[in-house]
């Protein structure tokens, strides 16, 4: 995603359902979103 980073368009095609809303759990920390629930990943996310 650093070296070819998708436009918003394409993001959000891939993190919107066809109701408008959002297909996953999704945080913003920082300049960083997180989109999806993995209990383990999230776990050492959050500390």
């Amino acid at each position: 995603m650093k070296k070819d980073p998708p436009d918003d368009e394409t993001l959000l095609k891939h993190m919107l359902g066809p109701t408008g809303n959002l297909r996953a759990p999704t945080m913003v920390i920082g300049k960083t979103v997180y989109v999806g629930f993995e209990e383990e990943s999230l776990s050492k996310l959050l500390g």
